[in-house]
Order: C-alpha cells, then structure tokens, then sequence
C-alpha cells in the first residue's frame, strides 16, 4: 500500500512540476524589421510646372512642417509649442499644421503671429455632415470661414475635411458623390466671398488607397490644387514608400503637387526604428519629386496606446533622424 502511495505521489509531483513548466509561456518571436536600408523606389515623379492656387511649390525641393501638439490649446500654448520645437531644430518651420472644428474661424491671434514670422498655415478644417451642407444649413459659418480666411491675406493650404475616406466617418460622409458635392458646394460659397488666397488640398488616407475606396472621394483635377495623403507606421512597420505606395502611383497621374499633410511612426516600434523609417522617409520624399511639402505628426494623441503616439521629442535617435531631415538643404525651400 505504501509503495503504491509512494509510487502515486511521484507521479501526481512529476505532473505538477510538467504543469508548472508549461503555465509560462514563451515570448513571442519579434517580427522581422523591413528592410529599410535600400534605395527607394520613385513613383510620383513629376516636377511642374503645376496650377496649384495661390500656395505655391518651391521650384526645387520640399517644404517641410509640422502640427505641434501643445500643451494647452491656448495663444501662448500653441506658440510656446511651437516655439520650443524650432529651437530644439534650429530652424523655423515653413508650414504649420492646424486643426480647427467646423465653427473655428482662422486667423486668432496665434495664427496671426506664426503669419507674422513668414510662416504659413495648413488648416485641418473638419466641415460636419455633407448631406446638411449641401442643404444650406451651414451657408452662414461657411461665409464666415471664408471671410476669415479672406483677411489673412496670406495664401493657406486648406484641407477640407482631410482623412474623409476614413469608415468611421461615413455616417457624416455619405459616400463619394456626397463629398464631392460638398466640396464643390462650400468652394463656390469662398469663390462668391472673394477667399481667393486657398490653395484646395485634398487629403485622404493612406489605408484608403490600399482599400481602393479613397479615389471615390476626388473632386476632380480642376476642384484641387495639391493632392495630398496622411501615412503612419503605427499598427505596421513598414516602409513609407510601401504604405503609400498606392496613392503615389495614384497621384502620378495628376499634375498637382503633393503634400504629405500628415507622417508619424509610433513609439511602439522602438528608438533604432523609428530612426530607420524617419531616414527611409526622408530618401522617399526626396526621390518622389511631385511631393513638395511634408508636415510631421508631432503629437502623442490622449488616450491612445503607443502604436498610436507618434511624438519625437524626448526619443534621441529618432529626433536626430528627423533633425537631419530639416537641415538637408532639399528640405529648405524658399518661396
């Protein structure tokens, strides 16, 4: 009986010690990092002359900007934001990303300042539902936008409902035709208040172009003056060339001058990557010569997990990556 026992515990210890191995699972195996070493392939290489409004390209090379999260959405946030990144990069920034809600009128007194320093604006502008666009519920805020645009007297890059291809916006959206009725309808509304210093940039999204829904949402070559796209390596690592590619061959086609309106890579991919891709998407830019302005992601949204915090700052190889793109001297343009 005792063996019996004793012959009992041993097994019952063997299979506990076996459970206890196995409750421990192993890492997972990174995934293999891209290549991002090789020179990358040129699409969108056409140089101008374009018809591209009142915000022209450089002849040669690329302006380069950014949206700048600040700490407060206030004067002196949005301009101690600013401020501190050009003085980490020694330089002003040519364009300066801002979002504005569809009843944020342009030109506060930030917007004045940055103007007043010969920089220029590139407004996010979130217009609302189409379909009540199209029914005139929005005529009166639409004149006063464009009325305050009109006083800037500066020519702007307007991105009218950029990222409108997004599904999660399809309920305001509609479809295609809808957003193209929109557009037409608000940029005959600025014609009729004399806003005539816009330049119309049309923005979706990279993904849109992988999808192949994005196109649905063009207006047409002689309702836009810059195409433009918004690309992250945020839940994939991969080449800004690879994620964008659609839409670069895309645009190809199009005699318009291309602005990267947003480009982040997110924390979560690490210093030595996030380094890597910034130096890949600096060759990209410069050997796709139809793109002719850039605006960097500089921002860890709230809320959202590190695939989709995109801010430099604070990360030394990649802010040096990026540091390096705003010195290369394609990067300084002038108008």
């Amino acid at each position: 009986m005792r063996k019996a026992l004793a012959g009992t515990l041993i097994v019952v210890l063997m299979m506990v010690s076996a459970c206890t191995g196995s409750d421990k699972k192993p890492e997972p195996a990174p995934e293999p990092s891209p290549d991002l070493s090789g020179r990358p392939q040129a699409v969108a290489v056409q140089d101008g002359p374009f018809a591209a409004g009142p915000f022209a390209p450089p002849a040669t090379g690329a302006y380069v900007g950014a949206w700048i999260k600040p700490e407060e959405l206030t004067h002196v946030g949005r301009l101690a934001a600013v401020g501190e990144l050009e003085s980490s990069l020694g330089r002003r920034l040519d364009i300066l990303n801002t979002y504005r809600r569809f009843d944020q009128l342009v030109g506060t007194a930030s917007d004045r300042e940055f103007l007043d320093q010969g920089q220029s604006l590139m407004i996010s502008w979130a217009t609302g539902d189409n379909r009540s666009i199209l029914d005139g519920e929005h005529d009166r805020l639409i004149k006063q936008q464009a009325r305050a645009i009109r006083k800037v007297k500066r020519p702007v890059l307007l991105r009218m409902r950029w990222e409108m291809d997004r599904p999660n916006l399809r309920a305001t959206m509609w479809s295609g035709a809808d957003y193209i009725a929109a557009w037409k309808y608000v940029r005959a509304i600025f014609k009729k208040q004399r806003a005539d210093n816009v330049s119309w940039v049309w923005c979706p999204t990279a993904e849109g172009f992988i999808r192949g829904d994005a196109p649905d949402f063009y207006p047409g070559d002689d309702q836009v003056d810059w195409t433009c796209v918004d690309v992250y390596a945020g839940t994939q690592f991969q080449p800004i060339g690879q994620l964008m590619g659609p839409f670069l061959q895309w645009a190809s086609k199009r005699p318009k001058p291309i602005v990267i309106g947003e480009f982040g890579v997110a924390k979560a991919w690490g210093s030595a990557n996030r380094a890597a891709w910034l130096r890949d998407a600096e060759r990209t830019f410069k050997v796709n010569k139809q793109i002719k302005a850039v605006a960097y992601f500089e921002s860890d949204p709230d809320g959202n997990g590190p695939n989709q915090q995109f801010q430099l700052t604070g990360d030394k190889a990649a802010f040096k990556a990026f540091h390096a793109l705003t010195e290369d001297p394609y990067f300084n343009a002038q108008r």
